[in-house]
Parts: C-alpha cells; sequence; structure tokens
C-alpha cells in the first residue's frame, strides 16, 4: 500500500512541475511596433537587438501605423481598391520614408537627426533592421492592419525570419515572454 502511496504523490507532483515548466516565462522579448515614428523604430531596434545580445529571443509584432515601415520601396504592387492606393500614397514606404514624431519640421528635423546619427556613428534605421536580421530577430505583420491599410504581403521587405498573423500570434508570443513592451 505504501509503495502505491508513493507513485500516486510522485505522479501527482509530476503533474504539477509540468504545469509550473509552462506557466514559467521563456528568456525571450516579445514587442508590439505601433508608431511608423523614426526616432520610435529606432528604439524599438536598439531594444531588440539589444536584447538579443544579451541572450534573449526577440520576437516584434509590426501592427498599424508600424507597418508601412516594412514596405518595400522597390516593389509597387497592383490590384487593390481606392482606399488601398490612399493608404499606400499617404503612408511611408520602408525605412527611408520615417519622419521624427517630434521636431520633424517639414523633414528638416528628420534630416538633421539622420545627419547627426552618421556623423556620431549611430545606425541607421536600415542598418539596424538588417542587423535584427542577422540577429535572428522574428518580426511579424499584422494581418488585419495590412487589410485595414490595403498592403498586400508582396510589398513587404524581403526579411528572412518574417511572418504574418493577427493578435493570437502576439499574444502566444508574448504570454510565454518575461518581457512585453508597447512602442
Amino acid at each position: 500500500m505504501d509503495m502505491q502511496n508513493l507513485e500516486l504523490q510522485f505522479n501527482e507532483l509530476k503533474s504539477q512541475v509540468e504545469v509550473l515548466n509552462k506557466k514559467t516565462a521563456e528568456n525571450k522579448l516579445s514587442m508590439i511596433v505601433f508608431s511608423g515614428d523614426l526616432d520610435k523604430v529606432l528604439a524599438a531596434f536598439v531594444i531588440a537587438t539589444g536584447a538579443v545580445a544579451m541572450g534573449m529571443e526577440v520576437v516584434m509584432f509590426f501592427t498599424f501605423w508600424g507597418t508601412p515601415v516594412l514596405r518595400d520601396k522597390k516593389k509597387n504592387v497592383g490590384g487593390k481598391d481606392m482606399m488601398g492606393k490612399m493608404f499606400g500614397a499617404m503612408l511611408p514606404t520602408g525605412t527611408g520614408d520615417v519622419k521624427l514624431s517630434n521636431m520633424n519640421m517639414g523633414g528638416m528635423g528628420t534630416a538633421m537627426m539622420k545627419s547627426l546619427m552618421k556623423k556620431k556613428n549611430v545606425a541607421s534605421l536600415e542598418e539596424m533592421l538588417a542587423l535584427a536580421e542577422e540577429l535572428g530577430v522574428r518580426i511579424y505583420v499584422c494581418e488585419m492592419s495590412m487589410d485595414l491599410m490595403g498592403f498586400k504581403r508582396e510589398e513587404f521587405i524581403e526579411y528572412q525570419h518574417m511572418g504574418f498573423g493577427g493578435v493570437a500570434t502576439f499574444l502566444k508570443e508574448a504570454q510565454s515572454s518575461k518581457i512585453q513592451l508597447f512602442i
């Protein structure tokens, strides 16, 4: 009887440990990139690449105004409705078109910031994106935002670790992350 009781207790403990393991956060950072402003997107990539350098897995989920940052300037996709064409024309196409959130001053502030960054040897947004890809940062583009803005998968940049998904995709990643950020 004692052996059977011991075996039951062991199995119960084993089940409890398995539940705890599932609830334990992974060494991972999950980040929503909501803004498409140069300073905010740059900060997102600085944090992402810094986290990878510290041994963390990183997932970035681009949604709403962050989505256009990942469009490829060289790609021209047809077959869009009028709203899709309007959003496509009004929103930035890629990293080179994003502007500062403050002190943009008709583009002068953005040009000054980019010049200062180059002078001070601070990596550009394009360089940070390339570094993130090299380091294995995973990026997801929000399909709902794409649909709302009339974007198609074919117009996004080539990025080895890019996928497309919805809120459930982000929440699945965030659920097991030590850190979740909204930028």
